[in-house]
């Protein structure tokens, strides 16, 4: 049997999908039949439930609307990748992979990856890089750069030359721009879907 912050758990989950599916938070009814509740004293009790939570809030004009909660996901801890440890930490606390990757929303792009020259720094063809806008880059750090009209992924370094454009790849050169070099973006994450 679920106890009551699990059910509520469950049923919020339920909302997610459907935000997921339709791009928006279901109308009160169709939220209370999502929910299972058959009155709407019940929904209203369990939409105050998730408000305090931090899963629901009130837009503009009274409107459901997702808190900061809403698009957290479970954080269940670390897993070491080498020899296997027990798995019965519990779920403590949860996770906005926006809130995690993006400090600054409306500098912030994401760019999907072609190619292999950045392997080695973790970065594989066809993974999303997100990308935070910035006028300067430290060298080291990895960066989207357009390069003699060309735009690139790759570690930003100084030498006796000027800047260089340097690959986590040795099987690709560096590059040494001939013209132009613009920063577009500092990389602050990576993401790829294993399915």
């Amino acid at each position: 049997m679920l106890i009551p912050m699990e059910q509520d758990l469950e049923r919020i989950g339920r909302i997610q999908d459907y935000a997921r599916r339709h791009g928006a938070l279901p109308s009160y009814a169709e939220l209370a039949r999502l929910a299972g509740f058959r009155s709407k004293a019940s929904a209203a009790k369990f939409v105050r439930r998730m408000e305090a939570a931090g899963f629901l809030r009130r837009g503009p004009g009274g409107r459901l609307v997702p808190g900061p909660r809403f698009r957290a996901r479970p954080w269940a801890g670390a897993a070491p990748a080498g020899f296997p440890s027990p798995g019965d930490e519990p779920l403590e606390d949860a996770l906005s992979i926006d809130e995690y990757l993006v400090r600054h929303p409306s500098r912030t792009f994401l760019v999907q990856v072609r190619g292999h020259s950045m392997t080695g720094a973790g970065i594989l063809d066809g993974d999303f890089v997100v990308v935070e806008r910035a006028a300067r880059a430290r060298p080291g750090q990895i960066v989207v750069a357009r390069v003699d009209g060309e735009f690139t992924v790759k570690y930003l370094d100084r030498d006796a030359e000027g800047w260089v454009l340097r690959p986590a790849n040795p099987r690709y050169p560096e590059i040494h721009p001939e013209g132009e070099l613009a920063l577009v973006g500092i990389v602050v994450g990576v993401f790829r879907r294993c399915t």
